[in-house]
């Protein structure tokens, strides 16, 4: 038993480890590879060299370039959201202040990674349906980090304060398409402001919805 123990290992590592440790590093070299040239114009070839790979490991992960695609975006932008959800539970019960703790963690963080946010914010419309899925589903869990939860709570999916909290997560998408795109020309805490403004407009709309108070 242990001789075939140590047959299946390779440097401390077993065969479905190396290929999750191989499979993290054409992730890794995508999103640089994509924040250097773009999705479009990257390539298997170029994404492989910069893992130090070859192409028979791409696919021994990735069915095609779309589907490293997708990987990339939900591994860089899971991490995100766990940030911020961190970000906003650190700062306590109050809603004004988890808001601007979560907004501030999100602007920071795409100033400090600017390849990977102008790929992910910019370049990753119009590719096919199936990308278009996951960004709507990073959107609802965005927008479970910004709505608190007893406003979440009370809007199951539907109703003005879904629409609310859909167009709110919009107005931040797009507060930071128009930054990013534009090599961050507002500081970080003039973003956060202008977003937070408008989220605390829309964060009292929901309330007044909720209780059937009139706009």
């Amino acid at each position: 038993m242990e001789s075939s123990r140590k047959a299946r290992l390779y440097g401390g590592l077993d065969a479905e480890e190396r290929r999750a440790e191989r499979r993290l590093k054409l992730i890794d070299a995508a999103v640089e590879v994509y924040g250097e040239v773009g999705y479009r114009s990257a390539t298997v070839k170029a994404i492989c060299e910069a893992a130090e790979l070859t192409e028979r490991y791409f696919y021994e992960s990735f069915a095609n370039s779309e589907a490293l695609l997708i990987a990339a975006y939900t591994h860089v932008v899971d991490h995100l959201h766990a940030e911020m959800k961190a970000a906003a539970e650190a700062a306590g019960k109050n809603a004004e202040a988890r808001l601007h703790a979560a907004l501030t963690l999100y602007f920071t963080r795409l100033k400090q990674h600017p390849k990977p946010a102008r790929v992910f914010l910019l370049e990753i419309s119009g590719i096919s349906p199936a990308v278009e899925a996951m960004t709507l589903d990073a959107g609802r869990v965005f927008s479970e980090i910004l709505v608190p939860p007893a406003i979440d709570s009370t809007r199951n999916g539907k109703g003005p304060t879904a629409l609310l909290s859909i167009g709110m997560v919009g107005a931040v998408i797009s507060i930071a398409r128009r930054w990013v795109s534009r090599e961050y020309p507002e500081t970080v805490e003039e973003v956060v402001a202008a977003a937070a403004s408008f989220c605390s407009v829309a964060l009292g709309a929901a309330k007044r919805a909720n209780h059937g108070i009139p706009g």
